[in-house]
């Protein structure tokens, strides 16, 4: 019997949705987690993969997005690729692994296909973690899907309000440790004589008020994962004991005399330029090298605008009496043209102020800061309602109006829109533009 004849059975040994791809797209065979994620009552054999999982007509490379099929059979290796797919549940986050499959002869039969579903990150609004389907969220997202299952150092890298801790706490949940602690270590509000005393704990009559024993973060965090936060303000004197800490994973409680192993996996996230610290002589450059393995960049909402209005709707589930409201055209208009200095915290701050001035559930221009009123442009309001309307609906209004009376194409379009083409092409579509 042939290898060909084996594969669904082959593919039923593997726990992650799976399939056999055609170099010309088409499923040969599938297993039944894959069937279960995207099964539409109809055969899925012979049916193109970029129809089943993205619901397009031609192959995602076509509609503006990386195919993992395509650049396998280009160069012949694995590949790995995140991909926003529509599933029975809704659309999801999918880390796609594509590999060449031979048989005994080393003749090429197809593709492997193994999907893994992000569990971390949602490209629809929902009531926790990490919310977005932004080019510039999902290249993070990427990374973050890399290094998490590793036990890699991580440093986080962006902006205040960026949302470093839920990253962070993204990359504990992808790993090994997940079942175990995430302690979250605030080194900006951590006065360098509480430092060693937090960190390692203390033993009882180490200083004057040191009534007991207290076992420190250090401790509390073995077996998980541990997250210092703003790690570029911890004083330049006790950086030497950190890096101790992480090289021989060995610690001494203040007023201690044993030494005390930890096993724990190092996250760190700042804000600040942490090469030019050392440049400066403000930051060891020992300790830099060690805590920035695997750096991450997170972007700023500037960066990921396209996630504006996903990010109201989830951050909005999130606030007390939030579920049930809504904004005006002319308050979302304010928020759009607005550049969030303080990223995603700064939008949650506005949205929780908005709600507690706003009657009814209803957002309106009047319960925005005066700065943003006053950047809401005339210019903006012939294009929107008099009355509040859903998110969906007003941008389903805005893309229609623009097909109509632009003359770019569509690659320049998703341009200027400040998303990539794949989007465009699926919120078209949505549209039946």
């Amino acid at each position: 019997m042939s290898l060909t004849a084996h594969l669904p059975a082959l593919l039923e040994a593997l726990n992650a949705p799976a399939a056999i791809l055609s170099s010309d797209y088409r499923l040969l065979a599938t297993n039944q987690a894959y069937q279960r994620l995207y099964g539409d009552g109809k055969p899925l054999s012979g049916r193109h993969c970029y129809e089943v999982s993205h619901g397009y007509q031609q192959p995602c490379d076509q509609a503006g997005e990386a195919c993992p099929l395509k650049l396998c059979r280009e160069t012949g290796r694995q590949q790995r690729l995140l991909h926003q797919h529509q599933t029975a549940t809704g659309e999801e986050h999918v880390d796609i692994e594509m590999s060449p499959l031979y048989d005994g002869n080393g003749q090429l039969i197809g593709y492997l296909e193994r999907l893994h579903q992000v569990r971390e990150a949602h490209p629809q609004a929902q009531a926790q973690g990490l919310i977005g389907q932004s080019p510039a969220f999902n290249q993070m997202l990427s990374w973050v899907r890399r290094a998490a299952p590793s036990e890699i150092s991580v440093l986080l890298l962006g902006e205040t309000g960026t949302g470093k801790e839920l990253v962070a706490r993204a990359l504990h949940q992808g790993s090994p440790r997940a079942s175990q602690p995430f302690v979250t270590v605030e080194c900006s509000g951590l006065p360098e004589t509480l430092f060693e005393s937090e960190l390692f704990g203390h033993e009882k009559g180490a200083f004057t008020g040191a009534l007991g024993r207290k076992e420190g973060l250090v401790a509390a965090a073995h077996g998980g994962t541990l997250f210092l936060d703003e790690i570029g303000e911890i004083p330049l004197s006790q950086q030497v004991k950190l890096l101790r800490l992480i090289e021989t994973k060995t610690y001494r409680s203040l007023g201690g005399i044993t030494a005390q192993y930890a096993d724990f996996r190092l996250i760190c996230a700042t804000h600040r330029d942490l090469a030019a610290q050392v440049r400066a002589g403000a930051f060891r450059a020992d300790l830099y090298y060690r805590i920035a393995a695997f750096p991450i960049e997170l972007p700023s909402l500037a960066e990921r605008r396209e996630d504006l209005p996903l990010l109201i709707q989830a951050l909005l589930q999130r606030l007390p009496n939030g579920k049930q409201a809504q904004l005006s055209a002319a308050a979302l208009a304010a928020l759009a043209d607005y550049a969030f200095p303080g990223n995603i915290r700064e939008l949650r701050n506005l949205l929780e102020r908005a709600l507690l001035l706003a009657d009814g559930g209803e957002i309106d221009l009047p319960h925005l800061p005066l700065d943003l009123q006053r950047g809401c442009t005339d210019k903006a309001q012939p294009l929107l309602p008099h009355q509040p309307v859903p998110l969906k609906e007003l941008e389903a209004h805005y893309l229609a109006r623009l097909v109509k009376q632009t003359s770019l194409d569509r690659a320049a379009l998703a341009q200027a829109l400040g998303i990539s083409e794949r989007t465009l092409y699926r919120k078209l579509k949505g549209l039946k533009l």
